[in-house]
């Protein structure tokens, strides 16, 4: 049975392969960018008429939220995946260079956004079958990885995975899973051409992953290939 999947950051990168795998297998997905009408998403909307549904959504604004929250009052959403996110600046951001201006706006995007979307849409989560909630952190959020640089990256993804625990065991009684991911050192840009894997091997791996997810996992810190990170 084809499923609905709500995606942040649809119109690139890791977001867009997703949507451009879950179109492929004849699920259902709603978009959600700052700008819905990029061209790639009018390509694979035009490929799968009536199944991609764009929505315009800036992640870090309340208004636009809520204005995305009425637009899809009463619609279930299977699996909402909180993928917007970005990097920062590549430079001071060491133990001994920060950037606060920065820093502040990474966690707008990174760590506050992914709470302010799962709080909107949680009645569209609960009103689906799937009832989950994904959010696309990072390894390099791992304290346990005693890390080193990057440092406004690495504190947001941290930051971000202790939220959606604290969320995820507010919302744990009503039965809506949250999960955690690694996506792979991915060839976007902000990854690079240099990384690891190409946005498809990570897109169909998180899938997967989630797919074969429910309440056992809730909470969990894990990569696209299901594999679990230390925290």
């Amino acid at each position: 049975m084809p499923q609905t999947w709500m995606i942040t950051g649809a119109n690139r990168g890791i977001g867009l392969a997703v949507t451009t795998e879950l179109l492929r297998r004849g699920d259902h997905v709603v978009a959600a960018a700052r700008d819905p009408r990029a061209k790639a998403l009018a390509q694979l909307a035009a490929a799968h008429p009536g199944r991609l549904t764009p929505l315009a959504l800036d992640v870090t604004s309340d208004e636009s939220v809520a204005a995305a929250r009425a637009a899809l009052a009463g619609r279930a959403i299977d699996v909402l995946l909180n993928n917007a996110g970005v990097y920062g600046p590549r430079d001071r951001q060491s133990g001994l260079d920060v950037d606060f201006d920065a820093w502040r706006e990474v966690f707008e995007v990174n760590v506050y956004a992914p709470l302010r979307v799962a709080q909107a849409f949680l009645p569209n989560v609960e009103a689906g079958q799937g009832r989950k909630i994904a959010t696309i952190t990072s390894r390099m959020g791992s304290i346990g990885a005693n890390p080193s640089g990057a440092l406004i990256y690495r504190s947001s993804k941290a930051a971000v995975n202790m939220t959606m625990v604290v969320f995820g065991n507010a919302v744990r009684a009503r039965g809506v899973a949250v999960l955690l991911f690694h996506p792979g050192w991915v060839q976007t840009d902000m990854g690079g051409g240099g990384a690891d894997i190409a946005p498809a091997e990570s897109a169909a791996g998180l899938i997967r992953t989630i797919d074969a997810s429910g309440m056992a996992q809730t909470n969990s810190f894990r990569d696209y290939r299901g594999e679990p990170i230390a925290w």
